[in-house]
């Protein structure tokens, strides 16, 4: 996939998908909120070793601050990672209901045909398809 070069950070170490990542969105999307290793354990249903180790590797890369007491947060002066969480907002918004887990098929009745036979529908693709040779 193609990056834009004026938004693009090589240092900016993170994969859509991954727990780092995961746990860097969440704290971004909530600036103004501090989270315990068991609060974003919860929110995000990972392991609290997963939790605990990676917030640590975060803090230390310094793609997230960490309180005195313990309470991780979203850094205000990381704008790459603004970016990238912008970035990730607009994917999801353009393609997020193709992946949604719980979205059900079409209900038959609202399906392309449905209520009628075989034998109707090949005869109504014969008579469109003749209008076209026409």
């Amino acid at each position: 996939m193609p990056v834009l070069l004026k938004d693009h950070d090589s240092d900016l170490e993170l994969r859509p998908g991954t727990t780092k990542s995961d746990i860097v969105v969440y704290l971004y999307q909530n600036p103004e909120w501090g989270y315990s290793p068991q609060e974003i354990k919860e929110a995000l249903d990972i392991p609290r070793g997963t939790a605990t180790t990676t917030l640590k590797r975060l803090h230390d890369d310094d793609y997230v601050g960490k309180t005195d007491d313990g309470y991780y947060y979203a850094l205000s002066e990381r704008d790459d990672i603004r970016r990238y969480l912008s970035s990730l907002n607009q994917v999801d918004r353009l393609f997020g209901h193709h992946r949604d887990a719980d979205a059900t098929p079409e209900e038959p009745e609202t399906q392309l045909g449905a209520g009628r036979t075989d034998e109707e529908l090949d005869a109504e693709l014969a008579a469109l398809e003749g209008e076209l040779n026409e």
